[in-house]
């Protein structure tokens, strides 16, 4: 059936449009923070370190604030997604990105607004109106013009990898979407990260058995497992916390939306460190803001509500 979703109310929707920038800002922030490490640490070690520190983060607000915990049905439900995102989307992207340019990459990823578009409409019943499909449309546009350098490719498989890799997580937005009603955020954020660890943990495993790679551990020193487990805080903590205080409040299409503010965060902690911009790269930047300024300006105001949700 179709559950019409009310108008957003203008304190709604101001605190949905900020979680949604500090997500994008900690996924963007996170990735550089990740590429600064990822030459040290093999991605089947990163993975569960950084999950490890987002989970024990999670859980010390969720004491602090004391929030009740409970593996409910909905509960186990919306923690099975871990397993499809942040476990598995993540882990078929580092094997695809072995195989393929990162800039092939960043070019593969910017489809992800498109297929949660597509994924709202086709399972969530979302109405997707033009206007929000040209302003993600614009801010694609200004995402390519950011990340597009010359020299992009890679083979079959790593290509097919990596769409596999957003495919899921697409579908783990509409999902999680669909499944979360009255849940906290912090509760399913901490449910699916530890999901999401226990099938990193169980990955390493295997490989580690198959090929006696799993753990390889090599010469970390305490700088690079601190800046691991930073990096896990920021990108998989807070990133996701954020993002699910944000969907939670708005539909899956708007909350794609926000999603290519994430290279803006990643080339503006670039800019701070010493990169420079190309003029390609700050009209880039540019489009993407005023695309998704224009996204935010539709949901603080009264026409944000014709969009419907499958139940």
């Amino acid at each position: 059936m179709h559950e019409h979703l009310p108008p957003l109310r203008a304190h709604a929707g101001r605190s949905a449009v900020a979680s949604l920038v500090a997500a994008a800002a900690c996924w963007g922030l996170g990735t550089v923070a990740s590429k600064q490490i990822v030459d040290d640490v093999a991605p089947l070690i990163l993975l569960p370190v950084q999950l490890t520190a987002s989970c024990l983060l999670l859980l010390l607000i969720t004491l602090i604030r004391r929030e009740s915990f409970s593996w409910t049905p909905s509960t186990r439900r919306l923690a099975a997604l871990g397993i499809l995102n942040p476990g598995a989307a993540y882990a078929l992207g580092l094997i695809g990105l072995t195989t393929i340019t990162a800039s092939m990459s960043v070019l593969l990823w910017a489809l992800e607004p498109v297929v949660i578009l597509l994924l709202a409409a086709l399972v969530l019943h979302e109405r997707i109106p033009a206007t929000l499909a040209g302003l993600v449309a614009v801010a694609i546009t200004g995402v390519l013009l950011v990340v597009y350098e010359p020299g992009a490719a890679g083979n079959t498989v790593g290509i097919t990898l990596t769409l596999v890799s957003i495919g899921f997580c697409a579908l783990y937005t509409v999902l999680t979407r669909r499944l979360m009603l009255d849940d906290s955020s912090l509760a399913v954020v901490l449910a699916q990260q530890a999901a999401a660890l226990g099938f990193a943990v169980l990955l390493a495993a295997v490989v580690q058995l198959a090929r006696g790679t799993g753990w390889a551990l090599g010469d970390l020193g305490p700088r690079t497992w601190l800046a691991a487990a930073a990096s896990g805080v920021l990108y998989y903590g807070l990133g996701f916390w954020f993002f699910l205080s944000g969907l939670r409040q708005v539909p899956a299409s708007y909350a794609g939306a926000f999603l290519p503010l994430i290279p803006v965060f990643g080339v503006a902690a670039g800019f701070l460190t010493g990169e420079r911009l190309e003029p390609r790269q700050w009209i880039g930047a540019l489009l993407i803001v005023a695309g998704i300024t224009a996204v935010a300006v539709r949901l603080r105001g009264p026409a944000s509500t014709p969009h419907a949700v499958t139940r």
